[in-house]
């Protein structure tokens, strides 16, 4: 028997799996890293062009209600089903076989945004973390009105009800202890309804397209803690009429760590994660948001965030119960943002897993 040949090819398998996976998240990081200098030149030549020029910003929500308590920087963090709208690679490190994510968020002047998430490790994980998800916006009740030769000057066209909706899969795959991938694809969808441009003759304002998210998530292997990378909503241009439009295009650089690990306090009973997320979006100037989450015993958590510079958002704030009843998990989370003139922001939100 030649043991050579046995111990190569027990030593030549892993290496090989090794050699691949890495390979892969190499071109996904390379793909991202050219996406973001590529893109990012265009934002530079465009600058002065394109901010607050995007469409369909509710893509840009954050809907969690764990996330939002600390500003939305949860890029690095690995979280359950609501990481797909963060950045899709975190899912990976999902600790159930089942994980289940419902929120609502309170906006401005009775505007709702509603979400759900899904996500399904099947043989433990062995096969990565499948996902879907789906986020509405009602933007409540209007009375339409057009100019009119009359006494009051115009006339009434009735009520309209604006809408639009997010819905897609995610796949997200730990292709080593330290390396995560993921991705997700939606379609977009946003329905402003019919306008009237004369008594008896309406115009729809109604448009719908694909998106694509992708991200990536390293463990650096000192102590917990995390680097990840996300880009979100990648599409062609969308064109109502006669203008055109992008969607709301948003890299971002994130880390994170649990702070207790640099001290001799008891992990079990205290943690404190801090993480911080580096935004560049299409349309904005660069900005920081920054999030802290403070857990006793495992089980009550009390959260801050800031996100700078802001015109009008202040600090957010949040609160979060979760159990692990062996087998079952819940957390129920709430977070409150204050908007200055506009006044305040409330999200809810309830995660479940199996």
């Amino acid at each position: 028997m030649n043991t050579g040949a046995i111990i190569s090819k027990q030593i030549g398998a892993p290496m090989k799996k090794f050699m691949f996976r890495s390979a892969l998240f190499g071109v996904l990081s390379l793909f991202m890293v050219m996406s973001v200098a590529g893109q990012g030149q265009q934002i530079e030549d465009d600058e002065l062009n394109k901010r607050a020029q995007t469409g369909m910003k509710f893509l840009q929500m954050s809907v969690d209600a764990r996330a939002s308590g600390m500003a939305g920087a949860m890029t690095a963090m690995e979280y359950g089903a609501s990481a797909m709208f963060y950045n899709p690679a975190s899912m990976a490190r999902v600790s159930t076989n089942l994980n289940l994510s419902v929120g609502q968020v309170q906006w401005f002047e009775d505007v709702v945004y509603n979400y759900g998430s899904l996500a399904f490790a099947p043989a433990g994980g062995d096969y990565g973390v499948f996902g879907a998800f789906v986020m509405a916006v009602d933007y409540g009740e209007f009375l339409g009105t057009i100019r009119a030769d009359n006494e009051d000057g115009f006339v009434d066209t009735g009520v309209f009800s604006p809408s639009a909706i997010s819905a897609g899969f995610s796949y997200a795959n730990q292709l080593s202890d330290r390396f995560a991938v993921g991705g997700n694809i939606k379609y977009v969808y946003q329905d402003l309804t019919s306008n009237t441009i004369n008594v008896g003759e309406t115009q729809g304002n109604s448009e719908g397209t694909m998106a694509f998210d992708l991200g990536v998530l390293y463990n650096t292997g000192f102590r917990s803690l995390n680097f990840a990378m996300s880009a979100r909503n990648f599409s062609n241009e969308v064109q109502f009429e006669e203008e055109a439009f992008e969607l709301p295009l948003t890299f971002t650089i994130g880390v994170s760590m649990n702070m207790i690990d640099l001290t001799d306090f008891n992990s079990d009973m205290h943690s404190f994660v801090l993480s911080m997320d580096a935004e560049r979006p299409r349309d904005f100037y660069e900005h920081l948001n920054v999030g802290g989450e403070y857990t006793l015993a495992k089980t009550f958590s009390l959260r801050a965030g800031y996100a700078f510079p802001a015109d009008e958002e202040g600090v957010s704030l949040g609160v979060g119960v979760q159990r692990d009843l062996g087998g079952f998990n819940f957390d129920a989370n709430y977070a409150f943002t204050d908007w200055g003139v506009f006044g305040s922001v409330s999200r809810i939100s309830l995660n479940l897993g199996f």
